[in-house]
């Protein structure tokens, strides 16, 4: 049976090759850009099965103006992929303020405002599936990466938490995780101004590794998304979907450091309870 997907963030990339895939196979597609030409040659081949509006998700009332139209127009949406967002490099103090707001509001503010505005309709119509594009980087952190590693580990809390709310009314979520993958996501990244005073430590070493090539990039575009259409197609996706060998290895070793961590903490954080709070523990 064929679906209906909204997907933000189309114009390269992952979006892009999903959608083409998704159109190849027969489904319906409302697909937000920030240039009007970007999708061009997928709308010549699919016509009406691709509808493309123009969208900066930092605008909220335009993402609000966008989903209600794309609701009208499609009657009902299966799938929305939450997925516009780039990456900001550059070790903290490096970052201007204007390159911290920028990128806070278009990865998690956008994302965020992207999903309460589709909520409304999903539960109208009975439910639904959101997909948002996360990271490694939600539960794993790289130097140079802090105010991304910040928006991504954001939205995973607020879709933790949605998820929980919205679960009654037949509406679920899935938290893509790729590690490093051949996009063109290196060629987007929005750099700080280097200092040298870094470049003997590890924001140096990973800023050196990017610029040389030799940041391992394991990740194959193709069969990224074809593993998140498949989880997307599935009964019961889980809510966290690894993608990638480097991010799968990267978050069990990290997931596995934390978890004894906080083991090893247990008589201290029993001993802040309250008197007999815990006797029965």
């Amino acid at each position: 049976m064929n679906k209906t997907w909204f997907i933000t963030g189309a114009s390269s990339g992952l979006g892009k090759m999903m959608a083409e895939r998704l159109l190849a196979r027969g489904d319906r597609v409302t697909a937000t850009v920030r240039r009007e030409d970007a999708l061009a040659d997928l709308r010549q081949t699919y016509g009406d099965s691709l509808s493309v509006a123009k969208l900066d998700v930092t605008d909220t009332n335009g993402i609000r103006t966008t989903v209600d139209e794309a609701f009208q127009r499609m009657g009902r949406i299966d799938i929305v992929v939450s997925n516009a967002g780039y990456g900001l490099f550059g070790a903290a103090e490096e970052l201007s303020d204007a390159q911290i707001d920028q990128q806070i509001a278009t990865n998690l503010t956008g994302s965020i405002q992207t999903i309460r505005a589709v909520l409304p309709h999903l539960r109208r119509q009975g439910g639904g599936r959101i997909l948002q594009l996360s990271s490694e980087g939600g539960l794993i952190a790289y130097p140079n990466f802090s105010l991304y590693h910040a928006t991504k580990w954001g939205i995973e809390g607020f879709v933790e938490a949605v998820a929980q709310e919205v679960a009654p009314f037949g509406i679920d979520f899935i938290l893509a995780e790729p590690g490093p993958t051949a996009t063109n996501f290196a060629a987007g990244l929005m750099r700080a101004t280097p200092t040298d005073v870094y470049d003997d430590t590890p924001a140096g070493a990973v800023r050196k590794a990017l610029d040389s090539g030799d940041f391992a990039i394991k990740g194959d575009a193709g069969r990224t998304v074809d593993a998140m259409i498949s989880a997307a197609d599935s009964k019961t996706p889980p809510l966290r979907l690894a993608l990638g060998s480097t991010a799968y290895e990267n978050i069990v070793r990290e997931l596995s450091k934390r978890l004894a961590g906080i083991k090893a903490q247990r008589e201290i954080a029993f001993s802040a309870d309250q008197d007999g709070s815990n006797e029965t523990a």
